[in-house]
């Protein structure tokens, strides 16, 4: 049985196709169709530090506080007030699919704050203990909270400016062609609502004398 040799060669319209696509690959790249998804991918990686750093802080509390308490059991609204702003703090957590959603992460924020301030009342009441403040454990709990406090400041500064990229991708040109017949699912993601210099931050430097 013989096979026509047209039949075994593509034809015109399949080669026009498979030129089109050879065409449009380039094209693809060179006007940004990544963009998007990798903006994306950067501001969840972002926030994942984000939380990742918060966590930290949030485990070094207990060990704090049994130490405080070890010299100050009497300051017990204080100590309390760290240990129920911990655990609201630890039960609001925002996925990486919920960041399009402004009411998540002011809640998240929310909680944060309410922890920040309560370890700041906490380390102020430590200035009248002398004692506490020499104690070789309560000086490493201190340098580790500093060191976290610092790196939660870059994790939130890092996923800001992430998410400003991610943002603009979605309405600037080229990438917002993209978005509008590609990627259009895709929504802006939310950032913290409370500036940067605004925050409240737990003094832990003890080394001048005075209190946070």
């Amino acid at each position: 049985m013989s096979v026509r040799a047209d039949r075994l060669l593509p034809s015109p319209a399949s080669i026009l196709r498979l030129a089109a696509l050879a065409l449009l690959l380039p094209l693809l790249s060179a006007c940004g169709y990544n963009t998007i998804p990798t903006a994306e991918e950067h501001a969840k990686a972002a926030w994942s530090e984000v939380l990742n750093q918060y966590q930290r802080r949030a485990d070094l509390i207990p060990n704090l506080v049994e130490t405080v308490k070890g010299y100050a059991a009497h300051e017990k609204e204080v100590l309390d007030s760290v240990v129920e702003a911990r655990a609201k703090a630890t039960q609001v957590t925002v996925s990486p699919d919920a960041l399009t959603d402004p009411e998540a992460i002011k809640a998240f924020q929310d909680s944060q704050s309410g922890l920040t301030g309560a370890l700041s009342r906490l380390l102020a009441v430590v200035e009248n203990y002398p004692d506490l403040k020499a104690n070789q454990n309560f000086l490493a709990l201190q340098a580790q909270l500093e060191g976290t406090e610092n790196r939660i400041t870059v994790a939130r500064r890092d996923y800001i400016e992430a998410v400003r990229d991610y943002n603009l991708t979605l309405k600037t040109f080229p990438s917002v062609l993209w978005a509008t017949f590609w990627f259009t699912s895709n929504q802006p993601y939310q950032t913290f609502t409370i500036p940067e210099d605004k925050m409240e931050v737990p003094k832990v430097d003890f080394g001048s004398g005075q209190g946070g």
